[in-house]
């Protein structure tokens, strides 16, 4: 029986009933899929409360070894069914841990399109896409980068994160893994980090979870259209919430409580991210509606989280510390 939580006002942070049977899963993917859908079969069954220990490709479709293990864009692994899940339910991923499990990553560079002034694109000198490589030391925390034809030569922090969370879409629909939506997907926050706990819409019995697209570290908005693309370890657990409605993912972190909307224009997507937040704020903190309002008016920020995707997608947030105290 799938376990039930309140959402407490102060934090929002997930109470759960222990569970007694929570179970750990080395699970080794061998298929990947690049669509979510409601027709991949489950690759595995799991338990609210239990622990994944699994892996990913990177965008192209390369292991650990950079040996190509499926076709790109954005292989996923999963889909895990749910134990309990049903349409109505929210889904609570809690990512524990993401790390390189190679040497290196690769990464665009040059500025898309979307992200730039239309005439500056045939000013440009650098015209040919060219996918350049980084060299990850995991043992620095560093990634870096010298080639020829990018000067200087860089040196930024590690920064992991995964580009893909989602479920399985609404009204049977079958998505490309280049998309975000309202089932999450290719949101490619970069603040979707180790510790971030994810809370998903389910739309489909058991949710069907997939997970991929890991970057060493990217930039707000994707502007070069890649992180540092490369396969990572990552383990994650699940809760569920049942009979807990949301309409577009929830994020939750030591600082913030988030919403990442997506669409197309990148106005929409503020419109979305905006109004989920005033809705969970009202459902779970306390606000009366008016209330919920005065307090984003003055609280509120945004990121940019990708303008690179077929629908771009725009984070709403309040600091943690700034709600009431219940």
């Amino acid at each position: 029986m799938a376990r039930r939580f309140a959402l407490t006002l102060a934090s929002a942070l997930v109470c759960a009933v222990p569970t007694a049977h929570a179970d750990t899963h080395r699970f080794v993917p061998t298929r990947f899929y690049n669509t979510y859908s409601f027709a991949h079969p489950p690759a595995l069954r799991i338990k609210p409360g239990d622990r994944v220990i699994t892996t990913t490709l990177d965008a192209s479709g390369a292991d650990k070894d950079g040996k190509p293990q499926a076709p790109g864009p954005n292989p996923q692994t999963g889909p895990f069914f749910i134990e309990g899940a049903e349409p109505g339910d929210l889904l609570v991923v809690r990512i524990e841990k993401i790390e390189t499990n190679r040497a290196t990553a690769y990464s665009s560079s040059l500025l898309a399109p979307y992200a730039v002034d239309p005439a500056s694109i045939g000013a440009r000198v650098d015209r040919e896409p060219k996918r350049v490589t980084w060299q990850l030391d995991k043992a620095a925390g560093m990634a870096r980068l010298d080639d020829p034809d990018v000067r200087p030569a860089l040196a930024l922090p590690l920064k992991p994160m995964l580009g893909c969370v989602g479920v399985a879409p609404a009204r049977k629909e079958a998505i490309g893994t280049a998309t975000p939506g309202a089932f999450g997907g290719n949101m490619d926050y970069a603040s979707l980090n180790a510790g971030t706990t994810v809370m998903l819409p389910v739309n489909e019995p058991g949710a069907l979870l997939f997970i991929g697209d890991g970057h060493a570290r990217q930039g707000e908005g994707e502007v070069v259209g890649t992180g540092l693309e490369t396969s990572m370890d990552v383990e994650f657990t699940v809760d569920l919430v049942k009979k807990k409605a949301a309409v577009w993912p929830r994020l939750e972190n030591d600082t913030y409580v988030m919403v990442l909307g997506s669409a197309r224009p990148l106005l929409q997507a503020l419109q979305h991210a905006t109004t989920e937040l005033q809705r969970w704020l009202v459902a779970d903190y306390g606000f009366s509606e008016r209330g919920a309002a005065a307090f984003m008016g003055q609280a509120l920020e945004y990121e940019v989280a990708n303008v690179v995707d077929p629908n771009f997608t725009v984070v709403a947030k309040v600091r943690k510390a700034l709600l009431p105290k219940r």
